[in-house]
């Protein structure tokens, strides 16, 4: 049954903690999911929330660590010795989790830890992976795997399989090396049961297996499995030595902070910030942004300035710049969005830059026909100057053009240039809108003002 953090379990399960006993606790806690549990430690100070730790088994402790929040995770693991973490914490959980975890300290408190794991098979595993870049393959993918000989039979996969497969949660694939431990090919365990015993691993395997180098970016990993509807996915080095194995729980994770940065981007944060963070870290982050928004907005009051002189021959002017600037900038984020989008998922293909851009200003051409008609209409119904009907109705119509076009442009720019793409959305595209979308509506007011005044 799904659980429900609600205040009444908090308070009780607080009372318990206050008065120590541990029977009232485990009560609360020991039936829930590792991942309940940690949404609780969210809740409780670190005090309260180690003396739950403790009293949890050393397996699901694991578990739940692993489950927590980066910034949390970290706060917690401080306030522990390093032998309680590396006899506690990291025994018995998988290596990547563990480099994880381990990756998060200093290198004289890693050093300390690593002294302290009894498994010297583990903590090699744990060093070699604390060497590679934390965004690569060999940064998400853990060390434990089922690997199979290729000139071994069934009879002897399935017994060297067995001894393996205890240091897994789950086994996707059984993974073929030759002796020098290059990957050749994948069994299915449904094939690997249905065969003779007597068959020869070599002849029975696939080998046509998609893997990746310890090197591939950790984005294109999670493209990868995205596109081959993959679960899990062999990492080889230079040579093609199997090292290691990524699983679709890792590449989720990549997914969600991946998204979580381009969502903060978009918003005009340029670093990466957690809610719990303080006011410094959060204002430093949004500071440069909001600097940027603000000469972009007086930028767009320069402009108006220098048309006040047809403001105040006619004010209704004035009444139509919110809409004409808020529809730029809506019309540019929708734009570069779309593109950011298939940047980042590569939908966009083999289409060339010039080709989209055509599509989308076929696309502005329609939506500025559609908006600058209904625009018309409705001037022509409600105003007396013919000169804010036609004006306002064009300048729409341009300014959706304009931004349309730039919302697209930037983006495809950006990433030709190695840039995140993420960064030409949120105030970027809503302050260089702002600034031509008032420049347009004004221009045109004063050029059909010289027209027809």
């Amino acid at each position: 049954m799904r659980f429900e953090l609600t205040k009444e379990f908090i308070d009780s399960l607080c009372e318990a903690i206050e008065l120590k006993d541990e029977k009232a606790t485990l009560d609360l806690i020991e039936k829930l999911h590792a991942a309940d549990i940690a949404e609780i430690y969210d809740e409780l100070d670190i005090d309260e929330a180690k003396f739950i730790h403790l009293l949890l088994e050393d397996e699901k402790s694991s578990d739940v660590l692993v489950e927590l929040e980066d910034d949390v995770r970290e706060k917690f693991l401080q306030s522990m010795p390093s032998m309680e973490i590396a006899k506690k914490i990291i025994y018995g959980i998988d290596s990547d989790d563990a480099a994880d975890i381990i990756g998060t300290f200093s290198d004289e408190k890693q050093q300390e830890i690593l002294t302290h794991i009894d498994d010297i098979v583990q903590a090699g595993d744990i060093v070699d992976l604390l060497n590679y870049d934390e965004d690569s393959a060999g940064g998400l993918m853990a060390k434990e795997l089922v690997a199979v000989n290729e000139n071994w039979n069934i009879t002897k996969s399935l017994r060297e399989m067995r001894k393996q497969a205890e240091e897994l949660d789950d086994v996707f694939f059984v993974y073929v090396t030759d002796d020098d431990n290059i990957l050749k090919g994948t069994l299915s365990l449904k094939k690997l049961l249905l065969l003779s015993e007597s068959i020869n691993i070599k002849t029975a395997c696939n080998k046509e297996v998609i893997s990746v180098n310890v090197e591939t970016p950790s984005e294109e990993v999670a493209n990868i499995m995205d596109k081959y509807d993959l679960v899990a996915l062999p990492v080889i080095d230079s040579i093609g030595r199997l090292v290691g194995r990524i699983t679709i729980d890792d590449v989720v994770d990549v997914i969600r902070e991946e998204a979580g940065k381009d969502y903060q981007m978009m918003s005009g944060i340029s670093e990466d910030i957690e809610s719990t963070d303080n006011v410094l870290v959060q204002t430093r982050a949004r500071m440069p942004w909001l600097i940027i928004a603000m000469f972009g907005g007086i930028l767009s009051s320069r402009v108006i300035y220098q048309f006040t002189g047809e403001l105040s021959f006619l004010p209704q002017m004035a009444m139509f710049i919110p809409m004409i600037t808020g529809m730029g900038g809506n019309v540019g984020i929708q734009s570069s969005a779309i593109i950011i989008q298939g940047l980042a998922n590569n939908s966009l293909g083999i289409e060339s830059p010039f080709k989209k851009l055509i599509k989308e200003f076929l696309i502005a051409l329609v939506n500025g026909s559609i908006l600058s008609t209904i625009i018309l209409v409705f001037n022509l119904l409600t105003s007396d100057s013919y000169i804010i009907t036609i004006a306002v109705s064009i300048a729409l119509f341009s300014v959706i053009l304009f931004a349309t076009l730039f919302g697209t442009f930037v983006p495809l720019i950006l990433d030709r240039f190695k840039i995140d793409p993420a960064l030409a959305t949120g105030p970027f595209i809503t302050t260089v809108d702002d600034i031509s979308g008032v420049f347009i509506y004004l221009a045109i007011c004063k050029l059909l003002l010289g027209v027809l005044g």
